[in-house]
């Protein structure tokens, strides 16, 4: 396998060897994280939900299937990251606080490289990502899912062991319109849902710490009901969260509603 860099990825050569790749890995859970629309902040969710995961003591992996549009890599500050290969899979990236990464964006030149594939090539690399890198131990792989209900998240739902989907959204109506499309796929395909977070439900002042419903009022608790599944938490629109993602050192970020919401997680996933 060859990277947009140039750089040869060393892989398994004869079927033999193929069995190894990612046959040593041991993950006990996986959690993906899926939107209906994009904008509502899901990769923030997932990045803030992996880091609160490994503050807690839990071995953690990202599995970014957010193939065109990744940005873990920026939130979590990896650039220039040249990914090596050995008989096992792929070695992931490691962040600050030993969270294993894998992206397409360790694959492009530069970072905001387009990345112009089709579905079935899109599907591929979600899957190569779960088969061919090397994990190993992991308590937890989170996954970034691209939004909408498309090739990736079908893929990733149908072929990988999910434990369990949260369903991020935003107090719009129009996004809680497209979220009930996520929900309905998910119940088709028979994948638990662990419940919904509602993002960006008030505006933290950087000024005065004071809270504004700018999107207007929260329909979490109303939306969730009428689905059927439970709402493990709302997330305010806090600048200083922006800040630190911008400059890639999300994992310095702390919030009591993200220590709530990734407490109800790893309840329901025991």
């Amino acid at each position: 396998m060859t990277n947009n860099k140039g750089m040869e990825i060393k892989m398994p050569e004869d079927d033999a060897s193929k069995n190894l790749v990612g046959s040593l890995n041991s993950i006990n859970r996986v959690i993906a994280v899926m939107s209906g629309k994009g904008g509502v902040g899901k990769s923030t969710v997932t990045a803030l939900v992996a880091s609160t995961l490994a503050k807690s003591g839990f071995k953690v992996g990202i599995l970014d299937a957010d193939i065109t549009g990744p940005s873990q890599p920026r939130a979590f500050g990896l650039k220039h990251v040249n990914l090596t290969g050995t008989d096992f899979g792929i070695t992931p990236a490691l962040t600050r606080s030993g969270i294993k990464m894998i992206s397409t964006n360790f694959m492009l030149k530069e970072e905001d490289d387009p990345v112009i594939w089709r579905g079935p090539l899109l599907a591929g690399a979600v899957k190569q990502f779960w088969e061919e890198v090397d994990w190993q131990e992991l308590d937890y792989l989170v996954v970034d899912l691209p939004p909408g209900t498309g090739d990736v998240p079908l893929t990733v739902l149908q072929t990988l062991p999910v434990s369990g989907l949260v369903i991020v959204s935003s107090p719009q109506d129009l996004a809680y319109m497209i979220v009930k499309k996520a929900v309905k796929m998910a119940n088709q395909i028979k994948t638990p849902i662990l419940g919904l977070i509602e993002n960006m439900n008030e505006l933290i002042c950087p000024e005065c710490n004071g809270r504004l419903k700018i999107f207007g009022e929260s329909q979490g608790e109303s939306l969730a009901a009428k689905m059927g599944i439970e709402l493990l938490g709302s997330m305010p629109w806090d600048v200083n969260l922006n800040k630190l993602v911008d400059q890639g050192k999300v994992e310095d970020y702390y919030s009591a509603e993200i220590a709530a919401i990734v407490e109800k997680i790893v309840a329901k996933t025991e």
